[in-house]
């Protein structure tokens, strides 16, 4: 029984800190691009602006 005492509250708090790194995510926009980084995922050459030697 003093296990749940500690289990529960746990579960809640790891509950809050994974609900606010969510919410954290989508109001920073982590999650506005879709498409854009799994095209860029795919590509096999760098951009332009990234292209140098070295």
């Amino acid at each position: 029984m003093t296990a749940l005492a500690w289990l529960v509250p746990v579960a809640l708090l790891l509950g809050a800190l994974g609900l606010a790194a969510f919410l954290w995510a989508l109001r920073s926009g982590q999650f506005e691009d879709l498409e854009g980084a799994a095209y860029r995922a795919l590509e096999d050459e760098l951009p332009e602006d990234e292209d140098h030697a070295g």
